[in-house]
């Protein structure tokens, strides 16, 4: 017997699709994070290019502006991650202060 036929709500299609297109996530990730078929959401994202939502390459402008804000991505990447290298010598270091004020 064939499996009942799945019903997703439009808002859950549209933030599905959005979620491919804002993250550039391949269709089939988003699709298994999702919990969903990747032909579906594909049938999704092709429907709504289809629609007219996608407007296409990208001008000048946009380039611009989207090279400035993943060079400003890797700049906060870096800091993030020196600070969770900083947080891990601080609980290292608090650890053993209260390991070495017990011994006393």
């Amino acid at each position: 017997m064939g499996d009942k036929r799945r019903r997703f709500e439009p808002e859950f299609r549209a933030g599905a699709v959005r979620i491919v297109a804002e993250t550039g996530k391949p269709v089939a990730q988003v699709a298994r994070d999702l919990g969903i078929s990747a032909y579906t959401l594909h049938n999704w994202v092709k429907a709504d290019r289809q629609a007219g939502r996608d407007d296409g390459p990208l001008g000048s402008a946009e380039r611009e502006e989207l090279a400035r804000l993943r060079a400003e991505r890797a700049r906060w990447e870096k800091e993030r991650a020196e600070l969770e290298m900083e947080r891990d010598v601080l609980k290292r270091s608090v650890v053993l202060w209260v390991k070495d004020s017990m011994d006393r």
